[in-house]
């Protein structure tokens, strides 16, 4: 009796030790945002272990696969500053879309 329980510990310790899923998604700035916003923000999601997979030049912003607790912190760092949050998707020639890996 004592070894099932065990097993159900293990089990539950488990699951509660994996990371929250991670999404894609790019998330833009407004243009008069300073770039001490923008590197919170990268700081927070390296921080909880997302990762950034591209930093725009045209736009102030990047790419990055991030889970959804963090994006909730980034989107509370600058109330004047607040970022455009959108997943992150492959449109295809023929009008598909597909994840962004």
């Amino acid at each position: 009796m004592r070894l099932p329980i065990l097993f159900l510990l293990a089990f539950v310790a488990a699951v509660f030790a994996l990371p929250p899923p991670q999404k894609p998604v790019v998330v833009s700035f407004p243009d008069n945002t300073p770039s001490s916003i923008i590197d919170k923000a990268i700081a927070e999601i390296e921080k909880d272990g997302g990762v950034i997979t591209h930093e725009y030049s045209l736009i102030k912003g990047f790419a990055a696969k991030v889970s959804e607790v963090t994006l909730n912190k980034i989107s509370a760092l600058a109330e004047a500053y607040s970022p455009y949050i959108e997943d992150d998707y492959v449109v295809n020639i023929d009008g598909s879309t597909s994840s962004a890996q």
